[in-house]
Order: C-alpha cells, then sequence, then structure tokens
C-alpha cells in the first residue's frame, strides 16, 4: 500500500493470462536486486486473491483476461487491498480505452505492451517497464479512483471549497494563451484541471503530456465527451483556437508557432530534436509558445517524472510569462512540479483541485 522502506526490494505481483508476458515480466523485474517478485497470477479472480493474500507493494495487470478482466480486478483490489498497479495495455484504440477507465478506477500507471520477437521492441519494453515500476515505487500517494464529479457538457464547474483555496497572486497579468505539460498520474490530473474549465474560457490550451502515439486521440475523445470546454488532438498545421484544448499527438514532437492568422500547431518527429528524452516533450512545446507569444501566456507543470516542462517554464518566466505548478500533497510523482519549484521559476503552486479553478479565472 506504501513505497517499500529505504533499502527495502519492491515486492510485485505479475497478473496475465499470457504465460509468455508472466514469463517476459518476470525475467525482466528478477535481474533487478531491489525487486522481489513474489507472485504470479493468470486471470483476475486469482490476481485479486493474491493481492489480498501477498500484500504485494506493487501490480502489473493485464487488461484483457478471461474469468475476471483487468479493469473489474483493479476495482475489487482498490476496494479490498488497496495497491498500486500498473496496467499492461495494448497499444491499441481499443486498450486506450480501457487504460483510462483502469486510470479512474484508480490505477497509478501503465505500461504499452509491445512484446514482439523484435529485439529492439523487447529493449522498449523492458525499459519501460523497468521505468514505471521505479517510478511507481518512488510515488508518494497511493490514488484512489477518481471519482470526479464532471460537469456535464455545456455547464460550468464548481469552484473548489472555500476552505481548500488558497489566495492567488497570478491574475494581475495579461496572457493570450495556456501550455499545459504532465506526465505520470498526469491523464487523471489533466481531467480534473480542464473538468474546472469554463466552456467560454477566450484563450487558446496546448497540452504535451507523456504518451504513446495511439493514446493521445482516444484519451482527447474522452477528455471531449467529459468536459464542458472542446478538446481534440491536435494535427500539423491546426490554429490554436479560443476555448479549445488542442492535445500534442504522441509518438512526436509539437511546437508552437506563429503564422499568418495566429498561433499554429507544428509537429515534428522524434529525430528531430533528440535531445528531448521525453515525447512529446514538454519543454519543447512551452519553449516554442513562449516564443511564439513573447510570453503573453500562462505555462503549467502538473504531476510527473523527472524535469521536463522546467526549461520551457525558465524560458517563460524570462518573458515575462505567469507560471503555475501542481502541489506535492497532490502529485502522483512531484518530480517536474518540484524542478520548477526547486529552480524558482513556478509563480504559484497550488493543490490539483485548484488548478482549472485558477486557469478560468484569466477570464480578460
Amino acid at each position: 500500500m506504501f513505497s517499500p522502506a529505504s533499502g527495502a526490494k519492491t515486492r510485485v505481483l505479475i497478473v496475465d493470462d499470457s504465460s509468455f508476458m508472466r514469463m517476459a515480466i518476470r525475467g525482466i523485474l528478477v535481474k533487478e536486486p531491489s525487486i522481489e517478485v513474489v507472485g504470479t497470477a493468470s486471470d483476475g479472480v486469482e490476481g485479486v486473491e493474491k493481492a489480498i493474500a501477498l500484500k504485494p507493494d506493487l501490480i502489473t495487470m493485464d487488461v484483457e483476461m478471461p474469468r475476471m478482466d483487468g479493469i473489474s480486478a483493479l476495482k475489487q483490489i482498490m476496494a479490498k487491498a488497496p495497491t498500486k498497479v500498473l496496467m499492461v495495455s495494448t497499444l491499441t484504440n481499443e486498450g486506450a480505452k480501457a487504460t483510462f477507465e483502469a486510470l479512474d478506477a484508480g490505477a497509478l500507471d501503465y505500461i504499452p505492451k509491445n512484446v514482439t520477437d523484435s529485439s529492439d521492441a523487447q529493449n522498449i519494453f523492458r525499459d519501460e517497464l523497468l521505468k514505471k515500476v521505479r517510478e511507481a515505487t518512488r510515488s508518494r500517494i497511493l490514488r484512489p479512483a477518481s471519482g470526479l464529479s464532471m460537469p456535464r457538457p455545456g455547464t460550468l464547474a464548481a469552484p473548489p471549497p472555500r476552505a481548500a483555496v488558497k489566495t492567488s497572486k497570478i491574475h494581475s497579468k495579461k496572457i493570450t494563451h495556456v501550455g499545459i505539460g504532465a506526465s505520470t498520474g498526469g491523464p487523471v490530473a489533466l481531467q480534473e484541471v480542464i473538468s474546472r474549465i469554463p466552456m467560454n474560457f477566450p484563450y487558446g490550451i496546448v497540452v504535451a503530456i507523456h504518451m504513446p502515439k495511439a493514446f493521445t486521440g482516444p484519451y482527447a475523445d474522452r477528455l471531449n465527451a467529459k468536459c464542458s470546454i472542446t478538446v481534440k488532438e491536435a494535427v500539423d498545421g491546426e490554429p490554436i483556437k479560443p476555448g479549445t484544448i488542442l492535445i500534442a499527438p504522441g509518438g512526436m514532437h509539437t511546437q508552437v508557432v506563429r503564422g499568418a492568422g495566429g498561433l499554429v500547431v507544428k509537429t515534428a518527429p522524434t529525430s528531430a530534436y533528440p535531445q528531448y528524452v521525453y515525447i512529446p516533450s514538454v519543454d519543447l512545446m512551452i519553449s516554442s509558445m513562449a516564443e511564439a507569444t513573447a510570453g503573453s501566456m500562462l505555462g503549467v507543470v502538473l504531476t510527473g517524472m523527472g524535469n521536463d516542462g522546467f526549461k520551457g517554464m525558465q524560458l517563460l518566466k524570462q518573458k515575462g510569462g505567469v507560471t503555475l505548478v501542481q502541489d506535492e500533497a497532490t502529485s502522483t510523482i512531484y518530480g517536474m512540479p518540484k524542478a520548477c519549484v526547486d529552480g524558482g521559476v513556478a509563480d504559484e503552486v497550488l493543490p490539483l483541485g485548484q488548478i482549472g479553478y485558477e486557469i478560468g479565472k484569466f477570464m480578460g
């Protein structure tokens, strides 16, 4: 239920109906001195039983399984023996939809399943699995099922309770655009943020969130169905319109540039910017947006591992823009926001439940 004590091994339970995947995941994890595989399960029913009996620190959970699927098993585990869960998801449209449902139900993060005979694909999966397990071990909070009270499309979200609201000083400056970046914990955090932005918000918003190519389209569609403001996946050359949120497409980088009629999205292959490790890069998106707006924007960095977004927010501050980051208490991983705070480039540090409301107050 909590991160292992310093020096203790991370105890992992593997739940997957494929014996190949169970062996593949186990083979990767047992080579790590800091990880102990305490058990495996071949379906959701067995997964729930072993989660209760073994009390692992972390569970890797397949989505599609017989007897009980991964989503149903996850919900039972979160109700009976709350544990950090990483979903192992196929890189398909349906896999993406199931993954976001799992994140809403309390899963911490997901690992794209792409294990083939290709050694490159196997190496990518191994690196991603180990990275996500380490991140999960370091995560500060066991996130409950979101249970977010989403406003109906076309309605305004209620502000957070007065007792939970800090006094914010960021609204003295004028902005024309908003850029938001996130990583681990970001899919649910962003949903919470934009659910509080009114549909008549007068500025365009661009979001860079670390996701594979197959996931950003379904994610944008999911947010659009749940929130009052329009959300869509960005395409190359698309103008940034007031009251619309554009999600940077996965698997490539996104910049914001000034076109003849205003700001537009410009996508680029990852090979064009090899210096950026995270994809899509929050640094590249916010930096380019800061340049294109001459600093007339709000930059927001939400939960995530690493420091992607710090350099972008640093440039934005230099250009006189406004910066806002999520606080430690509500971050799944306090890495990206912490880099901004420690680097002195955060104008405001706010709890997740207040961030969307504060963005919505930039109304003119």
